[in-house]
């Protein structure tokens, strides 16, 4: 059984969430870990925060609010690189014969960081790089028709993307894990996936929803929730 901890937009917030994090296992990021998505300082103290939480294994995307992941590349490499963790953009990582593949694109929304036309021929091609033997899939965005409806003060209608649908459909991940959404946190299981919406602030950027911790049995596709 391994023990996985994922949590997704934390904007900036992220050390309300230190006591709720014990470690151990590996902890998956779905996205949004800044606000205007410009600020160095921003990163920094994420990667600080996020290497030092004691997880064997520390993953993470980057999403729409996190701008310089998209127009700053090679800042973002070298602030890398001073930390013991791990970022996925159109990527994969193998951690115990798991493979966990990670990206940042959703449809266009409010034309912030990794925005794509809905429905266009690029984010579909975002999503044709996902290898067909992904174990745990991460995306900042839902699918369309799984947890992707916000919740008020913005209620809306579901803000999924419908060709990453097709393609999660396609190739049936045992996991995906996303985030973007923060009215939808919560879990379902559909035709042998397990999705989890992990965004632990809520729509006015509180705080309120704890990070969910399970332990999965990869070989079974199981998993028990750890309180």
């Amino acid at each position: 059984m391994k023990k996985i901890t994922i949590i997704s937009d934390t904007h900036t917030l992220h050390d309300k969430l230190t006591s709720d994090l014990n470690g151990g296992g590996i902890i998956i990021h779905a996205g949004d870990i800044m606000n205007s998505g410009y600020q160095k300082k921003d990163i920094t103290s994420f990667l600080q925060w996020y290497g030092g939480l004691g997880y064997d294994e520390s993953i993470f995307i980057a999403g729409n609010h996190d701008k310089m992941f998209e127009h700053d590349p090679d800042g973002v490499k070298e602030l890398l690189s001073e930390y013991d963790v791990t970022y996925l953009q159109d990527s994969m990582v193998m951690v115990d014969g798991i493979k966990i593949y990670g990206s940042p694109w959703q449809p266009e929304f409010y034309n912030w960081a990794f925005n794509l036309p809905l429905g266009g021929k690029e984010i579909g091609e975002k999503w044709d790089k996902i290898p067909t033997d992904t174990g745990i899939l991460v995306t900042h965005g839902p699918p369309q028709g799984i947890l992707d409806v916000s919740g008020p003060p913005h209620i809306s209608m579901g803000l999924g993307c419908s060709l990453l649908k097709l393609k999660v459909d396609e190739i049936k991940p045992k996991i995906h894990i996303f985030g973007h959404i923060h009215g939808s946190y919560g879990y379902k299981f559909i035709n042998g996936t397990h999705f989890f919406n992990a965004s632990v602030l809520n729509e006015s950027y509180e705080y309120t929803n704890k990070p969910i911790v399970f332990e999965w049995d990869e070989v079974t596709n199981e998993i028990n929730f750890i309180k």
